[in-house]
């Protein structure tokens, strides 16, 4: 969960590689650009920025104990990891941009590196991120670095090696969170026998790069808005309030058909148990043309600077068409926005907002 950590009382599937065969790395650095918030039409400004930082996907932002937002996400040449921080969110967009780990040439961790989640555990920071070797760049897994110094800019970041699964199958987007003293990781996996490209599952944690006890599947992609292009249920994220747990996850392809469905827990229910999970059967968050925002997905939630109201932080494009394969398509530009509540409790994501920063224009690919 990115407000704290601790929530309160063989071979990847044949369809996955077709989506990714043709995915080939942008070139060059990418800098986020940003401007002043606009105005809404009753005159006041508009609660973000928007996009937040350009040509930066599946984002996480953690809000720190020290005062900090802490941010990184998939840049588009999938070789590295990287991360800024500010004491507001809107500075992320202008924040300075450090690299804190490189892809390894040869070998595992060399290719494809993909939504990076950074975490404070136990008095560490830890990184969970996807990648595959450098010579079999569709054989992806999950992987853990850790950093013992305070400040997550210094140190040295440890390579813990792979968070080991049930199977050696196709497995990405691993997030972690606490709750009422136990440690869980939630990650994407295609299942060995099943007619899907990934799955989501949950597991219990005996520490933050290893996972203990049984191992469940909480949803698989079922409903025909799960299923367009790939069947595919990835990049959970998990928030607690109003005595349940919000997991939120993307799917289908990541082409404009990209987006969000959610599962709900009682806070007192055996997580482990998947009866505990109820699956909304439709979408909570979808394109939009009015707004202009495509594929919105890949979120995770943070606390705005009064420590209180949520904040919805997720990608989307600009545009729907996109030329050749979407993953090759760098304009995933973070995005934030206020989550919202309905009376009984649940979260109300409403619509992607609309842009506040002028696109001077049309980034390509």
């Amino acid at each position: 969960m990115s407000r704290d950590d601790d929530l309160p009382a063989g071979p990847p599937p044949p369809t996955r590689r077709l989506m990714l065969k043709g995915a080939a790395l942008a070139a060059g650095t990418l800098a986020a650009t940003s401007g002043p918030a606009a105005a809404t039409p009753e005159g006041k400004p508009a609660p973000f920025v928007n996009p937040l930082v350009r040509q930066r996907a599946d984002p996480y932002i953690h809000r720190h104990a020290d005062g900090f937002y802490y941010f990184t996400a998939t840049v588009p040449e999938y070789d590295r990891i990287v991360l800024r921080r500010s004491r507001t969110l809107d500075g992320l967009a202008s924040a300075a941009e450090s690299v804190i780990w490189t892809r390894h040439a040869t070998g595992v961790m060399g290719a494809h590196i993909w939504a990076p989640e950074i975490h404070r555990i136990g008095g560490k920071w830890y990184v969970y991120f996807a990648s595959a070797p450098a010579e079999s760049v569709w054989d992806i897994r999950i992987w853990v670095l850790e950093n013992a110094d305070p400040d997550p800019f210094k140190g040295t970041w440890v390579e813990k090696g792979q968070v080991k699964t049930a199977w050696e199958t196709f497995s990405l987007d691993a997030t972690t969170f606490s709750h009422r003293g136990t440690r869980y990781l939630v990650w994407a996996q295609h299942e060995p026998g099943m007619d899907n490209n990934t799955a989501l599952w949950l597991s219990k944690m005996a520490n933050p790069w290893t996972l203990t006890g049984s191992q469940v599947r909480l949803s698989t992609p079922e409903y025909d808005w799960e299923c367009v292009g790939y069947k595919v249920n990835e990049g959970p994220a998990v928030l607690a309030r109003n005595g349940r747990l919000f997991l939120s996850y993307s799917a289908s392809a990541t082409d404009h058909h990209y987006c969000m469905g959610l599962l709900t827990a009682d806070a007192d229910a055996d997580l482990m148990d998947p009866a505990s999970w109820s699956k909304s059967p439709v979408p909570v968050f979808t394109s939009n043309d009015t707004t202009r925002q495509y594929g919105p997905g890949h979120n995770c939630f943070t606390v705005a600077e009064d420590g209180r109201s949520e904040v919805l932080v997720y990608h989307a494009r600009q545009y729907k068409e996109i030329t050749g394969d979407p993953l090759n398509d760098p304009n995933r530009h973070t995005r934030i926005q206020k989550l919202d509540w309905n009376p009984d409790g649940t979260p109300r994501f409403g619509d992607p907002v609309a842009d506040t920063v002028a696109d001077s224009a049309k980034e390509s690919a």
